[in-house]
């Protein structure tokens, strides 16, 4: 399981992206984080944003819900989720852990 770790009214996840994939999704975990497979390119921020996307809509959250908080030219995300609980979070992921 990824670790979440609570920051003021945020939680935030460590995510490891794999850019250029045939499709958008959540293949588990990876070193103690969530792994995606991101279709767009990491060129321009346009994975970045994607990830950002598919995240608001897995969590069911507003776009302005989620935030990059480091990693933007990396693999390594870390990524602020508010607008939703731990439980929540971590029931919606378990299915994929």
């Amino acid at each position: 399981m990824p670790k979440i770790n609570k920051s003021g009214d945020s939680f935030v996840l460590d995510v490891w992206i794999q850019p250029r994939s045939s499709r958008t999704e959540i293949v588990g975990s990876y070193r103690e984080t969530l792994k995606i497979k991101i279709k767009a390119p990491p060129v321009e921020g346009k994975a970045n944003q994607e990830c950002l996307r598919f995240l608001a809509s897995f969590f069911d959250v507003k776009k302005n819900q989620i935030k990059l908080i480091s990693g933007e030219t990396g693999r390594l995300k870390r990524i602020a989720i508010s607008g939703i609980s731990y439980e929540e979070i971590v029931s919606k992921l378990e299915k994929y852990i």
